[in-house]
């Protein structure tokens, strides 16, 4: 996986930076986590700073371009970035703990169903 800045930008108004990339690629999509990394790697930052607003791929090409934000804190990213962005840029991995937890509690619950006379 090798990743292109296509264009940075500083927006000191925000304490972000501002950056369009491509990234391309051998087999699938990358996860978001994965261009996380490598965009903070890149650009001399940490991943819990970066957020990507998106990503898109297109059909047949092994290339995926998007656009991410770099923050200077975490204080200001929670400030300035919608909630529902924050979360989507949140570990899976914990999200998924928590759906499966959700989703095992209905079925202890479930009796069993009473047999037909």
């Amino acid at each position: 996986m090798d990743i292109k800045v296509l264009e940075e930008k500083k927006n000191p108004l925000l304490q972000r930076r501002e950056v369009k990339f491509s990234v391309s690629h051998d087999l699938g999509t990358p996860s978001r986590e994965e261009i996380k990394a490598k965009i903070a790697a890149y650009l001399n930052s940490r991943p819990e700073l970066v957020i990507i607003e998106r990503m898109r791929s297109e059909f047949g090409k092994r290339e995926t371009r998007g656009y991410a934000k770099i923050y200077e804190t975490v204080e200001r990213l929670k400030s300035v970035e919608a909630e529902h962005i924050v979360q989507r840029n949140e570990k899976k991995k914990e999200a998924k703990k928590e759906g499966e937890a959700a989703a095992e509690a209905p079925k202890a619950e479930a009796k069993p169903a009473e047999p037909k006379k």
